[in-house]
């Protein structure tokens, strides 16, 4: 069932994009601040935790390895992890770069949802936005359809690949804590980006702050 959550993420944000693609979404930035929100919190609150309960002792150094891998994936991707997509428009072709930076986050994000009820629905909601401006900006840029939906299908398949692997491979489950600690890293960066990148100028206004408490306040309570 997780599996087929994390790939209808994808699809529903499409339809989404695909529904408002004339009129775009005005409130998108707020939308954004909530994921970012909702997403730092469970990681705080569930995911830190199970690492530092673990035996390992180089805990500390996978997530800051997860935080340098995520800069690394950023250069390549321009930031459309958190909200920002910048191509080429006038030569839509397809966007390797992007798609396998891309596809290495979500795969890696994959490995911690397996067994987590509350990262799912995190990974889930960063998700959901993340798709709706990359599908929003593959129209403007004039994108075919068959490239947008190979682009979102591929991308919709990594995370549950990454889920899959976490919990069917017998090879890397005894990485697992490892990965999850380079995954939270991968999610620290993203969500503390998104949080201060989600309004005009770097700046706080009520709303943003209202949908941040929320995101927090439901994280929580997950």
């Amino acid at each position: 069932m997780s599996y087929l959550l994390l790939f209808l993420a994808v699809v529903f944000g499409y339809i989404v994009a695909v529904f408002f693609q004339k009129k775009g979404i005005e409130q998108m930035p707020l939308i954004l601040a909530f994921s970012g929100a909702f997403l730092l919190s469970v990681t705080l609150f569930e995911m830190l935790p199970e690492v530092f309960e673990s035996e390992n002792e180089h805990i500390g150094l996978f997530i800051m390895g997860g935080i340098l891998l995520q800069i690394v994936l950023d250069f390549f991707s321009k930031g459309a992890e958190h909200g920002h997509v910048h191509i080429n428009e006038t030569n839509p072709s397809f966007p390797w770069l992007l798609f396998i930076s891309m596809a290495i986050h979500a795969l890696v994000e994959g490995f911690p949802v397996s067994d987590n009820d509350s990262m799912l629905i995190g990974v889930i909601i960063h998700k959901i936005p993340i798709v709706i401006i990359l599908t929003l900006f593959f129209h403007k840029a004039k994108f075919s359809s068959a490239k947008i939906l190979i682009f979102l299908f591929l991308f919709a398949c990594m995370t549950p690949l990454g889920s899959w692997f976490s919990s069917e491979i017998e090879m890397l489950k005894k990485y697992t804590v490892s990965v999850n600690a380079i995954a939270i890293g991968i999610f620290l960066h993203v969500s503390t980006t998104i949080l201060f990148e989600s309004s005009k100028d770097h700046k706080f206004n009520l709303a943003k702050l209202l949908s941040i408490i929320l995101g927090t306040v439901i994280a929580y309570f997950v």
